[in-house]
């Protein structure tokens, strides 16, 4: 027999593997693609957007100094095959400039924000490559399907990898450096310099991510020692690599030297103004000055302190309230993660514990994302799971930990439970933002149980625009809109019902979802004296304002 045909069903068996893992990466960037041609700028793109613009043409800072540039850069990438318009003597804040960019230099705002969202699509999917890797290190071929499975079947992780912003990148580079450390246990040389690297990706893209320098340091040290103990010294019996302190040394500063160049490709000069009136950072936030990072990056994070001092408000299960919940994002991801995602994602986790094999990795796959939501339960800003976003993409790597139990009936289990949740996510297409899971009543519901980026975050103007000339035309509309869209762009002629008598406010009466939660007591008793009779895209309600019946003759 020749070897040809000895190794035919291995081959046959690596262009199956091929295969499925390409249905996953095409259906996952269908459904992002699809979402990004439909969905108008949400709240946070156009600053984003804007900010690019700024970088790319006038190789300035001064823009969104709140988020390091990389993710910024990353939108730029797009934007370079646009005839991008821009007044270079503009003069406003990041909104207007946002605004400004989309909607009032000539531009076309709708092939703008897709150029500007493909390349964050095209990083997602990378992402899914790195996941399929992790899982695969950990856990073979089977456990690599099952993580890229349940990565391409998030709904979070789909909404907001098909949008131009930046939590699924800072999210996606520090899986990439954690994925990196773990292979660095077996050859550091190799792997050590480009786990600095997308260390130093993620901090470049959002400071937040400065919460998870630690626990990778600690990392880079537990790698290196295991290194040393399996491979041993040299044959003249020194170390073949350096110790733990000079790899945690290099990690280190190729992560920083890796944040000054996101700042120096922008601007080689680095010109740069503090902002006025930024907060004073005492306290522990002093230490913030000791940061060996460029001055803009040190003054981006007193603007996300003056952020966090303030009070937002706040939307969970039907109540409105003021400030933070510490809760709140545990309970948000229970909401808004599949009920087979979430099984997975426990079982995964007790038996990478449990597993003796597999207990290395705990601290790598799982000890992270914990921390990070432990921090991120302290912020002042209750807005949504995209905080955690860094949630279903480590988890999806944990839960791939299942497939090394040896019964029968697991295996069946996991496959079952990737199916329900491929189910729940196919079944929410393409309103993906929007997206609870069947015990909560799914997308229709979200909007009682959370508000903001969970369920209305500007991106359905376009699609009311749709709806109301083929259900509504000629009818007069009144419109509480919560996003960075501009309704005029899309022919609607509105007005604001809170700035007239309410017993003017007659015809159609339309709200988003997050003003609804956020109500005040004049929107409230609109919407009480209002009757439903629609919704969009599961993230604006249309309401019917009939004309108050006359009073009783007496």
């Amino acid at each position: 027999m020749s070897s040809s045909a000895i190794g035919s069903p291995d081959r046959t068996r690596r262009w199956a593997y091929a295969l499925v893992v390409a249905a996953l990466l095409t259906g996952m960037a269908v459904a992002m693609v699809t979402a990004a041609v439909e969905q108008t700028p949400t709240v946070d793109e156009p600053v984003y957007v804007g900010a690019a613009v700024v970088h790319l043409e006038q190789r300035s800072l001064r823009y969104n100094p709140e988020h390091p540039p990389l993710g910024k850069l990353i939108v730029a990438t797009g934007l370079v095959f646009a005839d991008v318009r821009l007044d270079p003597a503009f003069v406003g804040d990041q909104t207007q400039l946002g605004r400004h960019v989309l909607y009032e230099s000539g531009n076309d705002p709708g092939r703008l924000l897709l150029l500007a969202r493909l390349p964050m699509i095209v990083l997602t999917l990378l992402f899914g490559l790195v996941v399929l890797a992790f899982a695969r290190d950990l856990a073979g071929p089977a456990g690599g399907v099952l993580a890229l499975a349940l990565y391409a079947f998030s709904p979070d992780v789909v909404a907001h990898g098909s949008l131009a912003t930046l939590d699924v990148p800072a999210a996606g580079f520090l899986l990439t450096s954690v994925w990196l450390l773990w292979r660095a246990r077996r050859s550091p040389a190799r792997h050590l310099p480009l786990a600095g690297l997308a260390l130093g990706a993620a901090l470049a893209t959002k400071t937040s991510t400065l919460a998870a320098v630690p626990v990778l340091l600690l990392l880079v040290v537990l790698s290196v020692r295991h290194a040393r103990r399996t491979r041993g010294p040299g044959p003249d019996g020194t170390a073949r690599f350096a110790g733990p302190a000079a790899a945690v040394l290099a990690v280190a500063l190729i992560a920083v030297a890796a944040v000054w160049a996101s700042y120096l490709v922008v601007d080689p000069r680095l010109r740069w103004e503090t902002p006025p009136g930024l907060p004073t950072a005492g306290g522990p936030r002093a230490l913030v000055a000791a940061l060996p990072f460029p001055e803009p990056y040190r003054d981006g994070m007193r603007v996300q302190f003056g952020f966090e001092d303030r009070v937002w408000g706040g939307f969970l299960f039907g109540r409105q309230y003021r400030g933070s919940l510490w809760y709140y994002l545990p309970a948000a991801l229970l909401v808004k993660t599949p009920l087979g995602a979430l099984a997975l994602w426990l079982a995964g986790a007790v038996a990478v514990v449990a597993v003796p094999r597999l207990r290395p990795a705990a601290a790598y796959a799982l000890v992270l994302p914990v921390v990070l939501l432990v921090v991120a339960t302290t912020s002042a800003r209750d807005l949504g799971v995209r905080y955690a976003i860094f949630v279903p993409v480590f988890l999806a790597v944990v839960a791939a930990a299942v497939v090394v139990v040896r019964r029968r009936w697991a295996h069946v289990a996991a496959a079952l439970l990737v199916a329900f949740a491929a189910i729940s996510s196919l079944r929410t297409f393409p309103y993906y933002l929007p997206y609870s899971n069947e015990a909560f009543g799914g997308p229709a519901r979200t909007r009682l149980h959370l508000h903001d980026s969970n369920v209305d975050w500007g991106q359905d103007l376009g699609r009311l625009a749709d709806h109301l000339r083929r259900h509504h035309p000629g009818e007069r509309v009144w419109l509480v809109y919560k996003g960075s869209g501009l309704p005029s762009h899309h022919g609607i002629d509105a007005a604001d019902p809170r700035t007239a008598p309410p017993d003017r406010v007659r015809g159609l009466l339309v709200v988003s979802n997050s003003s609804a939660a956020g109500a005040d007591d004049r929107l409230g008793a609109l919407i009480a004296s209002s009757t439903p009779i629609g919704q969009v895209g599961h993230s604006i309600t249309i309401y019917r304002r009939s004309q108050p019946e006359p009073a009783p003759v007496r």
